[in-house]
């Protein structure tokens, strides 16, 4: 357990104490950054005062680019697979 390191995030207002491993840190610090400003800008933008509101509005952004994310990989990928598969056709075909 001494491997582990205790960090607090700040989220919204609230101080969230963490025990994570070190390799951890910096995404979680990245990741608590990336949402406070989020919810900033909705606040701003949206007039929404209450934090819950914000808060749900930020997990549903990020939620929905991680999926479209997802979305666009797998489209690249079934791309590349039918691409490979077509260089292995012609492949096959010059080499008999």
């Amino acid at each position: 357990m001494s491997d582990k390191l205790k960090i607090k995030i700040s989220i919204a207002n609230r101080v969230y104490p963490l025990t994570i491993l070190p390799n951890q840190e910096e995404g979680l610090r990245i990741a608590a950054q990336k949402i406070e400003k989020t919810v900033k800008k909705f606040e701003q933008n949206y007039s929404v005062q209450d934090k819950q509101d914000v808060l749900a509005m930020c997990a549903l952004q990020f939620a929905a680019q991680s999926e479209q994310s997802s979305i666009n990989n797998n489209n690249l990928n079934k791309e590349l697979e039918e691409q490979l598969i077509m260089l292995d056709n012609r492949l096959g075909d010059y080499l008999k």
